[in-house]
């Protein structure tokens, strides 16, 4: 057998990229991933977890919790149809192939596209816990710069020049829009006019004139020509910038020279201010708080506090000083009956490790960051040690979905310890005694003390006021 690629030649190793070209670099479309929390309420039974256009391919989404998902789709005539997913299986939508893989815990949709109608994943509540949906997809980018034909020549005899221009294009109705479309996807760059001579057969000397086209089809109007926008005054929640804007004319030698502001009245003047980064700023959010480190008396308990974006993505932005706390003192109202405790119980693993940990959570995204990896074993099995670990610099290269080192200096903040002491236990029988650098490790800068006790929850004294607040 010979191999044959997607370009149907025998012996060809040509593959489609993730947008479906053949021999393609990536960058007809654009990754998009994310993540959905569901926000249950009591007059709300159903919520949107994202839209996916025309197009995309390579769908693939996660629901973890008890609620359900469920599919609408609009086709490009405006023709609706839902599906809810009634058993495991595989499906047709639109001409779509589906599959869906139901868990007691999770649900899972994919969809290998490209999708030939607008759908929109819908979550339907089920339960008062709470869901998250995980979601990636290619997205085609829809508006791309399609060049024109040459223009009319300039002359009609005697040689002359035509031009060619570029107009923007939406590949899903097949027809020209107006510039601005295209300027929103930075991977779109506009092709630069072309120039050629024609017509260069000399004028019959019977009639003995060069017939001139009419002006506007070869030479340009005074048109409006602004300088880039100011930087957006706001980096998120809505902010506005500026430019100025002028009235220009160009010449056959292509040289621009500013004119009077009434030769470009034929035409709108383009704005000089416009609103920016209108989407919410990032803010955290806190998961669920662990159980309480003890099974009586008074404890500690912990949750993971995310900085989430207006997408759902983990990213950074977030005011330290509004981040929730990460750990909490809780009681739990059973009384203990147990010896006296030499160590305080956060010094304890498993939760002293879990708690430096839950600080140092990281993930690999498409901005340069440090990645450290798992921390060795405890360099003793007794006693104060040192733990050690890699800490890289690693960006995610969203073509080929694959991680890249990169050199330290390329990643921006404070890069996270690589060495840190560790607590294995007293090394004797008895755990009165501590040596300084175990007695520095578990209690900080606590170095006087003799015994340590746990408190016991006694109940709060009669309130000093009866009314009124006390």
């Amino acid at each position: 057998c010979q191999i044959v690629g997607c370009d149907h030649q025998l012996g060809s190793t040509v593959k489609e990229d993730n947008c479906g070209v053949c021999n393609g670099d990536g960058s007809t479309c654009r990754l998009v991933r994310g993540q959905y929390k569901s926000q249950v309420s009591a007059n709300k039974l159903e919520d949107t977890v994202v839209a996916i256009p025309y197009g995309s391919r390579q769908v693939r989404l996660v629901l973890k919790g008890p609620d359900h998902l469920y599919l609408e789709t609009k086709t490009l005539q405006g023709v609706k149809s839902e599906n809810s997913f009634s058993s495991p299986g595989s499906f047709l939508m639109e001409n779509c192939s589906i599959d869906f893989q139901k868990f007691p815990d999770k649900e899972i949709v994919r969809i290998p596209g490209p999708l030939t109608a607008d759908f929109t994943i819908k979550i339907r509540y089920a339960g008062a816990a709470d869901s998250s949906v995980q979601f990636i997809f290619y997205q085609p980018i829809i508006h791309r710069w399609r060049e024109t034909d040459f223009f009319p020549c300039s002359a009609s005899c005697g040689g002359g020049y035509q031009l060619t221009s570029a107009e923007c294009f939406d590949l899903r109705s097949n027809r020209v829009v107006a510039d601005q479309y295209c300027h929103y996807y930075p991977e779109n760059i506009k092709p630069k006019p072309k120039l050629q001579e024609c017509n260069l057969d000399p004028c019959p000397a019977s009639d003995g004139y060069k017939q001139i086209m009419p002006y506007d089809l070869y030479h340009p109007l005074p048109r409006w020509e602004s300088t880039p926008w100011t930087a957006c005054s706001s980096s998120c929640g809505g902010g506005i910038q500026s430019r100025s804007v002028s009235c220009v004319e160009e010449d056959i030698q292509g040289h621009i020279n500013p004119v009077e502001e009434w030769k470009c009245m034929y035409t709108p003047k383009i704005p000089v201010v416009q609103p920016c980064n209108i989407f919410d700023c990032p803010k955290w959010l806190a998961q669920e708080w662990s159980p309480c480190t003890v099974t009586c008396g008074q404890g500690l308990r912990y949750r993971v506090v995310l900085c989430i974006d207006h997408r759902g993505v983990h990213t950074g932005g977030c005011s330290p000083k509004t981040k929730p706390h990460i750990k909490e003192e809780c009681i739990v109202p059973t009384p203990c009956y147990k010896p006296k405790e030499k160590l305080p119980v956060e010094a304890k693993l498993p939760w002293y490790k879990q708690a430096q940990e839950l600080e140092e959570g990281a993930v690999v995204s498409e901005e340069p960051s440090f990645i450290p990896e798992a921390w060795s074993t405890c360099s003793v099995t007794c006693g104060v040690g040192t733990q050690v670990r890699l800490v890289k610099c690693q960006v995610l290269l969203s073509f080929s979905q694959s991680v890249a080192d990169l050199p330290i200096d390329e990643c921006e903040g404070p890069k996270p310890v690589s060495q840190r002491a560790c607590y294995s236990g007293p090394c004797s029988g008895e755990a009165t005694e501590h040596t300084p650098e175990e007695t520095e490790l578990l209690y900080g800068s606590l170095q006087e003390f003799d015994e340590l006790y746990d408190w016991e929850y006694e109940g709060f004294t009669q309130c000093s006021e009866s009314c009124g607040g006390g």
